[in-house]
């Protein structure tokens, strides 16, 4: 199957919302960037390499492990797995960018402000995502967006690091 994003693809999509979040976050003093475990850690570590430099000052780097937040944790999971949160910074008053790498329901990101509140009252919560596929659940939408795919609902958009890549598989 042909990707999707292949990695120019993948990179121009990164230099994309890096350009939207450094001009949107330029004048923050004390901002962050909290990658939704596991697709998000990546996303986010690109994303402050991308406005480094571009902004008042560098962003602050965090991770959410949303697992004990799912609504579906006690239906289906078989044996759910759980990460790390790391948010080893001040949470109230600060400026923070969820990132993920895909945007679907709307119930990850549910679960991750969640989280995130959890720890604190933020100034504000924006939210960064590679790609937007639609289909949402809940009234939740990106702030900065790499792509946005038009998917059928039982599709999987599948992002690969590794080969930083995007594809769609087709489920019948």
């Amino acid at each position: 199957m042909e990707p999707l994003l292949d990695p120019g693809g993948v990179a121009a999509a990164i230099a994309t919302l890096g350009d939207q979040l450094a001009a949107a976050m330029a004048d923050q003093p004390y901002w962050a960037l909290v990658g939704i475990r596991d697709g998000g850690t990546p996303l986010a570590d690109a994303l402050a390499e991308a406005v480094r430099g571009r902004t008042a000052s560098p962003p602050l780097r965090g991770d959410v492990d949303i697992t004990l937040y799912r609504d579906d944790l006690y239906s289906g999971l078989e044996k759910p797995v759980l990460g790390e949160t790391s948010l080893d910074f001040e949470v109230n008053g600060c400026a923070i960018v969820l990132v993920d790498d895909v945007l679907f329901t709307g119930r990850t990101v549910r679960a991750a402000l969640g989280e995130v509140w959890d720890f604190g009252r933020p100034k504000f919560i924006r939210l960064a995502v590679l790609v937007d596929r639609g289909h949402r659940e809940l009234p939740i939408a990106a702030d900065f967006t790499g792509i946005t795919v038009p998917t059928q609902k039982r599709d999987r958009v599948v992002v690969d690091w590794g080969g930083r890549t995007v594809r769609v598989e087709r489920r019948s």
